[in-house]
């Protein structure tokens, strides 16, 4: 008889800051420390890789073309995001992400931290209601 595996939430610390980098198409070249501890993933896993292995299936596709729209206009985007853990946990996150020049080319750093349970909530609020709108 198999198990049920129920996905938990793995809750950042206040002190926990995750910090990537990705180039023009959205590919990961830089993750620090704590974003391989709390995804699960090595750093050997993440460079090169998509930044959207991470998205959870809860998040609308919408939330992430707004975010492309504003950082590839040279704005900086700030919103709650539920990310995905190699083994399937999640986590919430306050973050940001900004366009930067660099000699390689246009580079986007993600910064993210420890969100509200208030932010939380009234993030899954609207992500609900924006899925069923994908639908």
């Amino acid at each position: 008889m198999g198990r049920i595996i129920l996905n938990t939430e793995k809750n950042l610390s206040k002190n926990t800051m995750i910090v990537s980098e990705t180039d023009a198409k959205g590919n990961i070249t830089y993750a620090n420390n704590d974003f391989c501890k709390i995804a699960g993933f090595t750093k050997d896993e993440l460079i090169g890789q998509p930044h959207n292995i991470l998205r959870h299936s809860d998040m609308p596709k919408s939330a992430f073309k707004e975010l492309w729209e504003y950082v590839q206009n040279g704005k900086t985007w700030n919103g709650i995001v539920k990310n995905r853990c190699k083994n399937d946990d999640y986590y919430w996150v306050n973050a940001t992400v900004y366009p930067v020049q660099k000699a390689e080319g246009k580079r986007y750093i993600s910064v993210r931290v420890k969100s509200t349970q208030e932010e939380v909530q009234n993030a899954i609020k609207l992500y609900k209601k924006l899925k069923q709108e994908e639908k």
